[in-house]
């Protein structure tokens, strides 16, 4: 991503890497993503050389002037992207995301957005919201900070103990991060996904082949051909066997990252078609172009499809896969080769550097100033996004468990005194009920305990393991959830769950494991209380609705997914639906917007179906 070598089989390997990514985003190739781990190995390829071939030839290594160089190629490009990113999303996007589009255009300027990008999704909340038009950045965030501190690693290493103590360096660091990043893959996946100590080790293993005897890489075989061979034929497996629902980096990465080592290693035993197809004029100016390609393609496919408020269909994704090779190779000619050719002094590099920097800084500081906090109803009134969007009380209060946690917190509202028990059980649409219980339970004198966590719905089914979602730790938590409603022996437990998540494949249908599930949860709270209810799911919005309704016209936010509101087992059965829809299920309801996002429903409008759900357990005998 980041070298003027023109070896023609590195550029076909970056080609290929910015086309499979962007086919990832494109929903064409389920794990185009290992294209990223692909442009790491060529880096710390490269770059390793040019810092090691610099301390050979003079005996030192000018820092400056390697960093300058780095920002003379690489800032121009990510600069211009970025502000025009910037500059459509504004003037496309909902008014809803101004503030988060300012934080990550900010990030994105002094490149930490990888961690920005990695806490924020560390929120099962955010998963449903509009995604962020920079978000590749993190991408290139991680090569800057390899570069700022990659250098240094080197050459201390060169002056304590010259090439061989560089090697095992290398070697010991490209290790560590594995183990480390097998480690976090596990235990915070998307800190793993998104970090340099994680991602290190693949820069690390390019590095490596810098070590090998050229004399071994140089000869020619059949055994060496036949290791370009499956070296390509890994890659593809990767590409068509990953997906969202890989662990990854952990072990998963080994393979993309291990194949593009060999195929850089072994370069001159590729045999003929491969070399010819890297000849080739169009795959070489697709390498030629990679950089700006990969810029401009998550902009140009997000943006559509979060103002259209649809998936895009296939022609749309093919047209705008043309019209990013079209804006890359502008770019590339008149950004990126013009640049390059300028003489700069360091100073004016350094000057230009700052100002790009600054010019990025200032761009997203006026976007931050132009955030709106309010949405116009049809009924003449407008409300608060920030109000539509809050979440119930306790997540702030530290109640509701996330990601990782194994038990929930000691929380009790309500009459605290009382010594009549209510529990809420499951996950964040069981949570949505929480500000219509809290309201029931501080008037009819009854105390409330809440026990939820994201993704990990009370049905007692496993999910297909997805990010930081792993079904050890939720069924781990529902097991100590269990035993305290056992232990608490409440008048009531309220359970409920999202219907939605994609199911394993074992499964015939989403019936078939969803009442597997159910009929699981309720032997399990059997005789734990003497009213078990089980409230069916919300309809789910087919749009972010705060971010519809500041765009759209209200009737274009009403579409919905009704879910099914039959319920396995002997409780109490409450459907929620007809209390938000007719005919249709609208985004307003009664003048109060319904959803917070493309899930839940809104704390307002929990708070005024209270009357509704205390209607229901008054008619059950439960108050």
């Amino acid at each position: 991503m980041s070298s003027k070598v023109r070896i023609h089989q590195i550029q076909a390997l970056r080609a290929v890497a910015a086309t499979l990514v962007v086919l990832f985003h494109a929903k064409l190739a389920p794990g185009g993503f290992i294209g990223v781990d692909i442009f790491y190995v060529i880096s710390g390829y490269l770059i390793t050389g040019i810092i090691i071939k610099e301390i050979k030839l003079i005996g030192a290594f000018n820092y400056r002037n390697f960093f300058l160089r780095r920002a003379k190629r690489l800032l121009p490009a990510s600069i211009s992207v970025l502000i025009l990113t910037a500059f459509g999303a504004w003037l496309f996007l909902p008014q809803t995301i101004r503030s988060s589009l300012g934080q990550d255009i900010f990030a994105a300027s002094i490149y930490i957005s990888n961690y920005l990008f990695a806490w924020w999704q560390n929120d099962y909340q955010n998963l449903n919201a509009t995604p962020s038009p920079v978000i590749h950045y993190w991408s290139l965030a991680v090569e800057e900070q390899f570069y700022l501190l990659w250098p240094l690693i080197i050459f201390t290493l060169w002056k304590i103990g010259r090439q061989r103590l560089v090697f095992r360096g290398v070697l010991g660091i490209t290790i560590l991060s594995f183990l480390f990043s097998l480690f976090l893959t596990n235990a915070a996946p998307i800190w793993a996904f998104y970090s340099l100590p994680t991602r290190a080790w693949e820069l690390g293993v390019g590095a490596l082949l810098l070590f090998i005897p050229k004399e071994l890489l140089e000869k020619k075989s059949v055994s060496r051909t036949l290791i370009v061979w499956l070296s390509a034929l890994t890659l593809l497996y990767g590409v068509i066997r990953f997906s969202d629902n890989t662990p990854f980096p952990g072990t998963a990465a080994l393979y993309p990252v291990l194949a593009t080592a060999l195929l850089i290693a072994f370069i001159h035993s590729w045999p003929p078609i491969l070399n010819d197809f890297s000849r080739l004029r169009f795959v070489q100016w697709l390498g030629e172009i990679s950089y700006p390609f990969y810029l401009w393609h998550w902009p140009l496919l997000v943006i559509p499809t979060t103002r259209f408020g649809r998936p895009l269909t296939l022609l749309e994704r093919f047209l705008l896969i043309a019209l990013t090779a079209l804006a890359a190779d502008l770019t590339h000619r008149f950004i990126e080769k013009p640049f390059s050719r300028r003489k700069l002094s360091n100073r004016q590099t350094t000057k230009f550097a700052l100002a790009a920097t600054l010019s990025g800084v200032m761009v997203a500081s006026a976007i931050l100033l132009t955030t709106k906090d309010d949405i116009s109803l049809p009924n003449g009134r407008s409300v608060s996004i920030a109000a539509v969007m809050q979440k119930p009380k306790i997540y702030d209060d530290g109640c509701h468990a996330n990601y990782g946690n194994k038990n929930s917190p000691e929380c009790l509202y309500g009459d605290v005194n009382s010594k009549r028990k209510i529990v809420l059980y499951g996950d964040s649409h069981a949570a949505q009920w929480f500000p219509a219980l809290e309201k029931i339970a501080i008037d009819e004198g009854f105390a409330l305990i809440s026990l939820t966590k994201s993704a990990c719905t009370a049905v007692e089914v496993d999910r297909v393991n997805s990010g930081a979602f792993k079904n050890s730790d939720c069924n781990a938590w529902r097991e100590n959830s269990i035993k305290r409603i056992k232990d608490l022996k409440p008048e009531a437990v309220i359970m409920s769950g999202f219907q939605h998540f994609a199911f394993p494949e074992r499964y015939s249908s989403r019936d078939a494991w969803w009442y597997e599930g159910q009929r699981s949860l309720y032997a399990k709270v059997l005789n734990s209380s003497p009213n078990l209810i089980y409230i069916s799911d919300t309809p789910k919005p087919q749009r972010d609705i705060p971010s519809c309704l500041a765009t759209a016209k209200d009737d274009e936010c009403d579409a919905n997914e009704k879910s099914d509101p039959r319920v396995a087992g002997g409780f109490i059965a409450l459907d929620p639906t007809p209390w938000l829809c007719t005919d249709s299920c609208p985004a307003i309801v009664d003048g109060i917007v319904a959803y917070r996002d493309a899930s839940h429903i809104s704390v307002d409008m929990s708070a005024v179906l209270s009357d509704n759900l205390r209607e229901f357990l008054r008619s059950n005998g439960v108050i």
